[in-house]
């Protein structure tokens, strides 16, 4: 790596600092993981100010149209920016020693250690888009539960990064997480991350152990009415869309 590739690389230490061990038994017990702050306020502000620039951008949706919720979103193009890229390629590994523990107890296949490797899985699955995408919403914005499947291959794990101070930049706006446990109602949890802080949930499910051993559980994820001002959402999604 040369001087002027070193110099350019995003400064965030927080990642090195990641207890993946913790993460984990929180998503075992929990069904999400918060990480505490991953970015600092300049890399916040920093990432609000490229969702006006169209050119860093592959495609936006408009979500009232889809009847999705109230709000728009904007999936990076290829090449993706600097921070964006580091927090894919940087996190990956952890992402993946939890999620070969749950391939191990739902007998499903490994995933790549890397994620070169994921990319390339992708690519022969015809997934070739990339995923990462900015979130906006302002008053009365929402989004409806889903979940982030963009193709035939889907990492079970994905992350969102708080880019806005809460009941300073915005109030409501709560991350809503929703599980729908098999012959039992389900269970909804809210999280309301700070500025720069991480939560880590399942795009689908996650493994839970029943009396005749492990299962899958659907999970889901939202976001509640805001109220007042605009919330911006970093979200790394680490399998790439057809």
């Amino acid at each position: 790596m040369t001087t002027t590739e070193v110099s350019t690389q995003p400064d965030l230490p927080a990642l090195d600092g990641l207890d993946w061990t913790s993460i984990g038994e929180a998503l075992n017990r929990d069904g999400y993981a918060t990480t505490g702050r991953l970015l600092d306020p300049e890399q916040c502000a920093e990432t609000i100010d490229l969702f006006d620039r169209d050119e860093v951008f592959r495609s936006t949706v408009e979500m009232a149209r889809l009847s999705f919720g109230e709000g728009r979103y904007r999936y990076f193009a290829d090449p993706l920016p600097p921070l964006v890229q580091a927090l894919r390629t940087r996190l990956y590994p952890g992402l993946a020693s939890v999620a070969n523990r749950w391939a191990d107890a739902l007998g499903e296949d490994e995933w790549p250690t890397e994620h070169s490797g994921l990319v390339e899985r992708c690519a022969s699955a015809g997934q070739h888009k990339p995923t990462p995408l900015v979130l906006r919403y302002g008053p009365t914005g929402y989004n409806c539960l889903h979940q982030d499947v963009y193709g035939d291959l889907t990492f079970p794990l994905q992350l969102l990064i708080m880019l806005n101070t809460p009941d300073v930049d915005f109030t409501g706006g709560e991350s809503v997480f929703v599980e729908q446990r098999p012959r039992q109602q389900s269970r909804a949890m809210v999280v309301r991350p700070g500025l720069g802080e991480g939560v880590i949930f399942p795009v689908r499910y996650r493994p839970k152990l029943g009396a005749r051993g492990y299962h899958r559980v659907q999970m889901r994820h939202g976001v509640s009415a805001v109220h007042t001002g605009d919330r911006h959402v970093l979200g790394i999604i680490f399998h790439n869309a057809r």
